[in-house]
């Protein structure tokens, strides 16, 4: 019968990570997300007794800062306990934000079931149920915050090197790394090669707050991504892997959500809408698609509205995006809005105003000509950005096209706007 064993591999707890910006929007929702990570923690800690997984790995970043509250060191030893109490060990790492360093002094002692890799050197660990060999792991952690661009932490974590460390042989080899990989070439980048050369079954990595693996039918080098998104920029599902590795079969990693709260971008086109109610309803719905997606109970968004529409001069109005914003967040607690963006624009007949021969006309011709004459555009700007000691991005040069015809929208729309006397 083929050997087999399941676990969970997890990264980026950030236990007492602060969240910005909510505050002066909203004191409930930034209340509110102070928790978000705590839970999405004990939920990692639910899942692996529920499944009764053979143990955890956590590739780094379990606190935010090198100096954690006292209330978060707790919190992590009780789920420690939790998971001891129940017969299932930890091997963890140590990343940037919580080096080797910081767990020197630490306020508590972990159980003999939690087992931590060394930083100044390659560590090995054996995973054993009922006395049988099952599993090696391999892996290093950071000692200080930062790690030099000459210092490979890969080097020397291979399951030959574990193996032959320990003394045993075991059918499956867990590498434990906290890496930019070739994702981040910044934070101690590694080789991919190297890693899948070290021949171990998995590698478990962190650093990376998004899901991320190789192949998909049969990941070896894995980011599960943080537990919980702490910002706009951390949107969609956050959660962890639980990883089958068994014997002549390909590996397999099950995304599992863990953020009791999910952030996330969205873009609602209002061409269709022919009142603001309209343009209400159309936001809800696209807002329920998404927490439909996104599995999660409560959901902060960034909604930008888009599209041609006769609503863009209403919308231009003082306060009436901030009215819309509101509304929808008293209307519905578990959907929290932080930003509501009016990227409209109003409806222009270009051939009507060509037709009108008035500076609207003007102005459509002057632009077809500086689209016909787009390499001299280019040169203009980069004249204009040199000028002031500048360098012109690249994104320019490819969009210019759309940069004249956006640049014409706004000119048009300014001048077809609402008198203010």
């Amino acid at each position: 019968m083929s050997k087999r064993i399941t676990w969970i591999h997890t990264a980026d707890l950030h236990l007492g990570a602060p969240f910005r910006g909510l505050r002066a929007l909203s004191p409930a929702w930034a209340d509110r997300m102070v928790e978000a990570i705590p839970e999405a923690f004990d939920r990692l800690i639910d899942l692996a007794i529920q499944r009764e997984v053979d143990f955890m790995a956590i590739a780094g970043d379990i606190f935010d800062a090198a100096q954690p509250s006292y209330r978060d060191v707790l919190h992590f030893a009780d789920g420690m306990k939790r998971l001891s109490d129940a017969g299932i060990p930890v091997y963890f790492c140590t990343g940037n934000h919580d080096p080797y360093t910081s767990w020197k002094n630490s306020y508590v002692r972990l159980p003999e079931s939690v087992h931590m890799f060394p930083a100044s050197q390659p560590g090995f660990f054996l995973y054993e149920r009922d006395g049988e060999p099952l599993c090696v792991l391999g892996g290093r952690g950071y000692y200080n915050q930062t790690v030099s661009a000459e210092e490979n932490l890969a080097a020397g974590i291979t399951k030959a090197a574990a193996q032959a460390a320990l003394g045993v042989e075991a059918p499956f080899g867990v590498g434990v790394l906290h890496t930019g990989l070739h994702l981040d070439n910044i934070k101690a980048p590694t080789d991919p090669r190297e890693l899948r050369a070290a021949g171990f079954d998995y590698w478990a990595l962190g650093h990376i707050h998004q899901p991320y693996f190789d192949t998909p039918t049969d990941p070896h080098l894995v980011f599960s991504g943080c537990i919980q998104g702490r910002d706009i920029k951390e949107t969609g599902p956050r959660g962890c892997y639980v990883v089958t590795l068994e014997e002549g079969a390909p590996n397999q990693a099950e995304f599992v959500p863990l953020a009791s709260v999910v952030w996330q971008k969205l873009t609602v086109d209002i061409s269709e809408c022919a009142t603001l109610t309209d343009c209400h309803d159309a936001i809800m719905r696209e807002l329920f698609t998404a927490n439909g997606h996104a599995q999660c109970e409560e959901m902060v968004e960034r909604v930008t509205l888009v599209g041609k529409t006769p609503l863009h001069h209403i919308l231009r109005q003082p306060g009436v995006v901030e009215d819309l914003r509101q509304q929808i967040n008293d209307g519905y607690p578990v959907f929290f809005c932080d930003a509501l963006i009016d990227r409209t624009s109003q409806p222009i007949d270009r051939a009507a105003l060509a037709a009108e021969g008035l500076f609207p006309s003007a102005l459509l011709a002057q632009s077809a000509r500086m689209e016909d004459s787009a390499n001299d555009q280019v040169d203009y700007l980069q004249r204009e950005f040199l000028a002031h000691s500048l360098q012109l991005p690249s994104s320019c040069v490819r969009n210019i096209d759309r940069l004249i015809r956006e640049a014409e929208e706004e000119v048009l729309d300014l001048l077809g706007g609402p008198n203010d006397d």
